[in-house]
């Protein structure tokens, strides 16, 4: 099936309140002047450069139904690949660290008692699912009060007990306090930012996309920030740009251990996990 007819299908289907398969077993019904309206409107933002998630309020993500707005970035099946890196080293992470008690297990480990930060959480995507898929004590923090209102709503929805703070970064979070901190940060080049689709550039938060010239400035000041805010050992997993990894790596050297690059299914670098030496 091409994405046009996938889109409208979607988009129809949102008109409708239904899902896509309701279409197939119901070819014969006639839309109502309400329907056709809300329809053709759908199809006028979608014709205009409007993210179908955005006209369609949500986005799924690791198997569950994620809110987005166009306060968000629009949560992506490679971040998936962060998710399930970061859930890869807390197993390792709970059974390594003195300061983890033996209570509520996870697949044989006390990940529970863990605690992982979300640095820049947007929809909450990554912080939900690691919260859901652990047990652990999450964090999660951003800058825009509307993402944090938006991760909010996600977490009740979905049941996910996670903490949420408005801030730049790490700057809230207390030293020493972090096992695993997780993030994926903006990491266009500002100069790059024009020749994104136009459903990208002029719908989604620029400052969940770029941080300035680079495209390596909040890698910089996470790298900076995670060493003081993890604890011994910890680990810091960070999403990466397309060809990032080289310059992130260089980054990471002086101060992490066991660097390890992770690719997605195109088999680019996506993924950078490490830890932090002594």
């Amino acid at each position: 099936m091409g994405v046009p007819r996938l889109t409208a299908e979607v988009l129809l289907s949102h008109a409708l309140h239904c899902d896509r398969t309701y279409l197939y077993s119901h070819p014969e019904q006639e839309l109502t002047e309400t329907e056709w309206l809300h329809y053709g409107r759908y199809l006028h933002q979608r014709l205009d450069g409007t993210p179908t998630q955005y006209i369609t309020g949500k986005q799924e993500f690791y198997g569950r139904p994620f809110l987005v707005t166009p306060d968000v970035l629009i949560p992506r099946p490679e971040t998936e690949h962060v998710v399930e890196v970061a859930l890869a080293v807390s197993r390792g992470q709970a059974t390594s660290l003195p300061h983890v008690a033996s209570t509520t297990a996870w697949g044989g480990r006390a990940a529970s008692t863990l605690r992982f930060l979300d640095v820049g959480c947007g929809s909450g995507a990554i912080a939900v699912t690691v919260q859901l898929e652990t047990g652990a004590e999450v964090i999660a923090t951003d800058i825009s009060l509307a993402a944090i209102g938006i991760a909010a709503e996600n977490a009740r929805r979905l049941g996910a007990r996670i903490s949420l703070v408005n801030c730049d970064l790490v700057s809230a979070v207390a030293d020493r306090s972090i096992d695993v901190l997780v993030s994926n940060p903006p990491y266009v080049p500002a100069g790059e930012m024009a020749g994104l689709a136009r459903e990208v550039r002029d719908h989604e938060p620029n400052v969940a996309l770029s941080s300035g010239p680079t495209g390596f400035e909040t890698y910089e000041q996470l790298i900076e920030d995670a060493c003081r805010v993890l604890r011994p050992a910890g680990h810091l997993v960070l999403e990466l740009g397309y060809n990032s990894s080289d310059r992130v790596t260089e980054l990471l050297n002086s101060r992490f251990g066991g660097i390890r690059l992770t690719a997605d299914l195109a088999g680019i670098p996506r993924v950078v996990s490490c830890r932090l030496l002594p």
